[in-house]
C-alpha cells in the first residue's frame, strides 16, 4: 500500500509543503498585498484605466443602490438576484455597444466561464489562441469539446484546425487585447476564417471596452463585428467602469441561451446592486465624456516610448497595458518592489501567469495619469531596473 495511503490527519496535505518549496525555488511565491483607503502611490498596476473607481459619481451610485437595495443581490439572477438595476444595465450595454442583447454575471471570469461551456459542448470544436486569459482556458476545459490551442496571432493555423474539425461545431476564442503585453487579436481575419468554415468568434473584450473604439465601445466594435449574428463579446465591468462584474454582449437567441444554460449564471449569486449601479453611472460617464479613452492610449504610448528611449524591452501598447521585460523572475519581484519603495505600483508577472515564460512589469495606463505621472514613472522604474534589464 502506498504510504500516503496511511497518512495520519496531520499528514494529509504534506505535499503542499513540498510545493511551496518548489515554487519559492522557482522565485514564484505569491503574497496578498491589501492597499489602504487612500495613498500618494501613483498606480500604474490596477485596470482602473478611466479612473472612475473613485469617482464620486460612480462611487455615489454605489452608495445609493446599497441603501436602496441593500449590500447584496441575496440570490442568483434567477431567483431573487436581478433588480431593475442588473436589466437597466443590460440594456444600456447592448445599446452602447450596439449588440442585441447582453447579460450580466458577477465578474468577467464567471462571464467567460458561462459564455465558453454554454456554446460549445461535446459536439463542438474550440480554436484558441495559446495566449488567452484564465478565464477562457478554464472554460474550455470544462467545456467537453475537442479543444486545440494555436501559437499566438497565427491565424492559418486556426484556418487549418478548423477546416480539419471532426466535430459538427465549433468557436474559436481569443482576447481582443491580450493582457500580457497589450497587443491586439486581428479579429477581422479571424472573423473571416470563422465565416469560411462555419464556425462562431468568441471575443474577451475585457481590456479593449471603454478604452477602444468610437467612444470606448471596445475593439470588437471598432473592427465592425458587434453587430454580427456570429460573432459574442465577453467584458468585465471592473477595468474601465471602475466597478465589479461581468457580461455578455451578442445576439438575442444566444443571450437566451446563456440564462437557460449557463452554470456560473444560473447557479451563482447575482451582481450586488451597488455594482450594477457603479458600472451604470460609469457607463454613463464614459457617453458624457468620449475622450477618455482616447487619454488612456495616448499615455500608454508616452509611458512606452520613453522606456523604450531608456533601453528597456517594451512591448508595442495598442490599448492601456505595457509590459517591460525583466531578466528573471526573482529581478521582476525585486525591480517592483523597489518602485513601491518609491511610490509607483506596478504589476510583476511571472510564470505561469505569462504564457511565453518571460518575467515582466506590467504597467497599466489611465486617462487620469498627467505628464508630471508619466515622467516620474519612468523615472524611478528606470532608475530601479536590476542588473540586464535594457538590452
Amino acid at each position: 500500500m502506498d504510504a500516503a495511503q496511511n497518512a495520519t490527519p496531520e499528514q494529509v496535505f504534506d505535499w503542499l509543503d513540498a510545493e511551496a518549496d518548489r515554487r519559492s525555488g522557482a522565485g514564484l511565491t505569491r503574497r496578498l498585498l491589501p492597499r489602504p483607503a487612500t495613498s500618494k502611490e501613483l498606480d500604474l498596476a490596477g485596470n482602473d484605466y478611466l479612473g472612475l473607481a473613485r469617482d464620486k459619481r460612480v462611487a455615489g451610485a454605489a452608495a445609493a443602490a446599497a441603501l436602496r437595495w441593500g449590500a447584496g443581490s441575496t440570490g442568483s439572477r434567477l431567483v431573487t438576484g436581478s433588480t431593475e438595476l442588473h436589466a437597466e444595465l443590460e440594456h444600456e450595454l447592448a445599446r452602447f455597444c450596439g449588440v442585441q442583447a447582453a447579460l450580466v454575471f458577477s465578474s468577467g471570469f464567471t462571464a467567460n466561464l458561462g459564455a465558453v461551456t454554454a456554446l460549445s459542448g461535446a459536439e463542438s470544436a474550440i480554436v484558441t489562441d495559446k495566449y488567452i486569459h484564465a478565464s477562457l482556458i478554464e472554460g474550455c476545459r470544462l467545456s467537453r469539446a475537442d479543444v486545440v490551442a494555436m501559437n499566438h496571432g497565427d491565424v492559418p493555423a486556426i484556418k487549418h484546425a478548423l477546416s480539419t474539425r471532426r466535430k459538427p461545431r465549433a468557436l474559436v476564442v481569443t482576447d481582443s487585447v491580450f493582457s500580457v503585453d497589450g497587443d491586439l487579436a486581428p479579429l477581422e481575419e479571424l472573423s473571416n476564417a470563422c465565416r469560411a468554415h462555419g464556425a462562431a468568434l468568441l471575443v474577451d473584450d475585457a481590456h479593449g471596452f471603454g478604452v477602444l473604439g468610437d467612444g470606448g465601445r471596445g475593439a470588437v466594435h471598432a473592427a465592425g463585428l458587434s453587430a454580427q449574428p456570429d460573432v459574442v463579446t465577453t467584458i468585465t465591468l471592473s477595468k474601465s467602469l471602475g466597478a465589479q462584474g461581468g457580461a455578455v454582449l451578442g445576439p438575442r437567441r444566444v443571450i437566451k441561451h446563456l440564462v437557460d444554460t449557463a452554470r456560473s449564471f444560473i447557479f451563482d449569486t447575482g451582481l450586488a446592486p451597488s455594482s450594477a449601479a457603479a458600472a451604470l453611472s460609469a457607463l454613463g460617464v464614459l457617453k458624457s465624456e468620449p475622450g477618455l479613452p482616447e487619454k488612456v492610449v495616448t499615455n500608454a504610448g508616452r509611458i512606452a516610448e520613453q522606456l523604450r528611449d531608456n533601453g528597456f524591452r517594451v512591448s508595442e501598447p495598442r490599448a492601456a497595458v505595457i509590459s517591460v521585460q525583466a531578466p528573471s523572475a526573482e529581478d521582476a519581484v525585486t525591480w517592483a518592489a523597489r518602485c513601491a519603495e518609491q511610490g509607483v505600483r506596478v504589476g510583476c508577472f511571472r510564470p505561469p501567469s505569462v504564457p511565453d515564460g518571460v518575467s515582466r512589469l506590467r504597467l497599466t495606463a489611465r486617462a487620469d495619469l498627467s505628464e508630471s505621472d508619466v515622467d516620474n514613472a519612468v523615472k524611478v522604474i528606470s532608475g530601479s531596473a536590476p542588473s540586464g534589464a535594457t538590452s
